[in-house]
C-alpha cells in the first residue's frame, strides 16, 4: 500500500513538473512532439496509479487535465502539424467513441424506461396525474429560468458596450456557421410539431433518433401494457427489463473509459478555439453563467426544497457524476444513463418514476436552455440596436419556453430553435455568429443545468408518487451514510 501512495505521488509530481516545463519553454520546443506526448503518458499513468479513485472524480480529473494542456497547446503550438496529428487521430476519436457508445445506447433506454416506468405505475389513472405533474413542473421551471434570464440581460445590458468593430470581426467570423443553420431556413414551430409527435414509423423514428417520436410511441405501448391482462403482459414486461439491465451493463463499461474520452473530447475544444474569445464576449457569457448559477442555487434548490421536500445540500452532493458527464458530453441525452442511476442508487428515487421522467426531461425539460435563448435573443437586440417592448420580450419568454421543449438533447441542438425566436421578434437571425465561438463553453454550462433540472423533477414526482402510496420518504445515499456513521 505503501508503494502505492509514492508511486501515485510521483506521477504527480512528473505532470506538474512536465506542466511548468511546457509553460516554461513551450515557444522554444514548439516543433518537439515529444515533450506533448510525454505529458500524455504521465496523463495515462496517473489514472493507472489512481485506479481506487471514484469515477466521477477520475471524469472531473480527465476534464480539468484536458481544459489545461489543450488551452497549452493552443497557446504555443496553435497550427502545429503535430498538434493537428494528434487532435484529428488521438483525441477526437477517443472522444467520439465515448460518446457514442453512450448515445448507442439511448435509444433502448428511452424506450425501456419509459415503457417500464408507464406500466410500472399500473393504471390509467395514476399515469395521467403524475404525467400531469411533470409537466407542469417542467414548464414552472423553465418558465422561472427564463424570466431570470431576461432580468438579468435587462439589468446589466451586455450588448448594449460590443464594440462595431468587434460585432463585424464576429460576424465575418462565424459567419459560416450561420449560413449552414440558415440553409434550410429556421425550423417550422406550429401545429404541424405537434402533428409530428405522432411517428408514421415508431422503427424509423427511433433510427433517426427522434426522441420526441420515440417517447410518444413508448407511452403508447407503456400504457397498452397497463390495461392488458397480466399473464400477456409480464412476458413482454420481462423481456423489456432484461433489455434494460444488459444496456446497464453497457453503459457501465462504457462509463469506465469516460475519463480518457471527456480529456480528448475538451483537449479538442480548448486546443482549437483557446479562450481569447470570452474577452470579447466576456460580459455576454458572464450573464449567462451568472443566470444559469442563480437558477441553481436558488430556482432549483428552492423547487426540490419546497416540492420535492428534499435537503438541497444533499441533493447537490448526490448528483456529481451527471454534472460531469453534462457538462463534458453538451449532451442530456448522452447523460441520461448517468442521471437515471444516480437518481435511483443515490437520491432513492423509485425505478418506475426515474425510468418515466427523466427520458422525459432529457426531450422536453430544458432549463438551461430557455435561460440561454432568452438572454441571447436580448443580448442580440441590444447589439443590432433593435429595441423590444415588454410585450416583445414577453413573447421571448414564451418562445423560449416551447421551443425548448422542441431541442434536441444532443450539442448545440437549441442553436436552429433560436433562429426562430429571433426572426419572431425582429432580430437578424444571422446575428447567430456572434455567439458561436463561444457557444461550447455556454452549451456545456445550459446542458449541466438541464440535466439538474430533470433529476430535481424525478425527486418532486417521486415524492408525490410515496405521499400517494403511503410510503417512506426518499432518503439520499449521502444522508443514510452519515446517519448509519453517527450511530456508530
Amino acid at each position: 500500500m505503501t508503494d502505492y501512495y509514492i508511486g501515485k505521488a510521483r506521477c504527480i509530481k512528473r505532470v506538474l513538473l512536465f506542466s511548468l516545463e511546457l509553460t516554461a519553454q513551450g515557444i522554444e520546443k514548439a516543433g518537439d512532439i515529444r515533450m506533448p506526448w510525454t505529458l500524455l503518458t504521465e496523463f495515462l499513468k496517473l489514472f493507472i496509479y489512481t485506479a481506487p479513485m471514484k469515477l466521477h472524480t477520475k471524469i472531473g480529473v480527465g476534464l480539468l487535465l484536458g481544459g489545461f494542456f489543450g488551452g497549452l497547446c493552443n497557446a504555443f503550438f496553435a497550427g502545429q502539424p503535430w498538434l493537428v496529428f494528434v487532435s484529428d487521430n488521438i483525441m477526437y476519436p477517443a472522444g467520439q467513441v465515448f460518446l457514442r457508445l453512450l448515445f448507442m445506447t439511448v435509444v433502448p433506454i428511452v424506450f425501456t424506461s419509459i415503457t417500464l416506468g408507464v406500466a410500472g405505475i399500473g393504471d390509467m389513472k395514476t399515469l395521467g396525474r403524475l404525467g400531469g405533474r411533470t409537466f407542469g413542473y417542467f414548464a414552472l421551471s423553465t418558465l422561472i429560468a427564463a424570466t431570470i434570464g431576461l432580468t438579468l440581460v435587462n439589468t446589466i445590458k451586455p450588448g448594449g458596450g460590443l464594440p462595431e468593430e468587434t460585432r463585424d470581426q464576429l460576424m465575418e467570423q462565424f459567419s459560416g456557421g450561420a449560413e449552414g443553420m440558415m440553409a434550410s431556413g429556421p425550423p417550422e414551430f406550429g401545429i404541424n410539431t405537434f402533428v409530428n409527435i405522432v411517428p408514421r414509423n415508431p422503427v424509423a423514428a427511433a433510427a433517426d433518433m427522434d426522441m420526441l417520436a420515440l417517447i410518444f410511441f413508448a407511452l403508447i405501448f407503456g400504457a397498452a401494457l397497463t390495461i392488458m391482462p397480466k399473464e400477456r403482459s409480464q412476458p413482454v414486461i420481462r423481456v423489456l427489463e432484461g433489455i434494460g439491465d444488459a444496456i446497464i451493463v453497457i453503459i457501465n463499461w462504457a462509463m469506465k473509459l469516460a475519463p480518457y474520452g471527456v480529456f480528448g473530447l475538451i483537449f479538442v475544444i480548448t486546443s482549437q478555439f483557446g479562450w481569447s474569445i470570452l474577452a470579447q464576449l466576456g460580459m455576454y457569457v458572464v450573464v449567462v453563467l451568472i443566470g444559469l448559477l442563480i437558477h441553481a442555487t436558488v430556482g432549483i434548490s428552492g423547487l426540490v426544497r419546497f416540492f420535492g421536500k428534499m435537503n438541497p445540500v444533499a441533493f447537490w452532493r448526490s448528483i456529481g457524476a451527471p454534472i460531469i458527464t453534462g457538462f463534458s458530453t453538451s449532451s442530456s441525452m448522452a447523460t441520461l444513463p448517468t442521471s437515471i442511476a444516480t437518481a435511483e442508487t443515490q437520491l432513492d428515487v423509485q425505478p418506475k418514476i426515474a425510468g418515466f421522467v427523466l427520458p422525459l426531461g432529457a426531450t422536453m425539460n430544458m432549463n438551461g436552455t430557455a435561460l440561454f435563448e432568452g438572454v441571447t435573443v436580448l443580448f442580440l437586440a441590444q447589439v443590432f440596436g433593435v429595441d423590444l417592448s415588454i410585450g416583445s420580450q414577453v413573447i421571448v419568454v414564451i418562445l423560449a419556453v416551447i421551443t425548448a421543449i422542441g431541442a434536441a438533447g444532443v450539442p448545440g441542438g437549441s442553436l436552429p430553435l433560436m433562429m426562430l425566436v429571433m426572426a419572431t421578434v425582429g432580430v437578424p437571425p444571422e446575428g447567430i455568429a456572434i455567439i458561436l465561438g463561444v457557444d461550447r463553453i455556454l452549451d456545456m454550462s445550459r446542458t449541466t443545468l438541464n440535466v439538474c433540472g430533470d433529476i430535481s423533477a424525478s425527486v418532486y414526482v417521486d415524492r408525490v408518487d410515496r405521499d400517494i402510496e403511503g410510503l417512506p420518504p426518499a432518503e439520499p445515499l449521502v444522508l443514510k451514510e452519515a446517519t448509519e456513521a453517527a450511530k456508530v
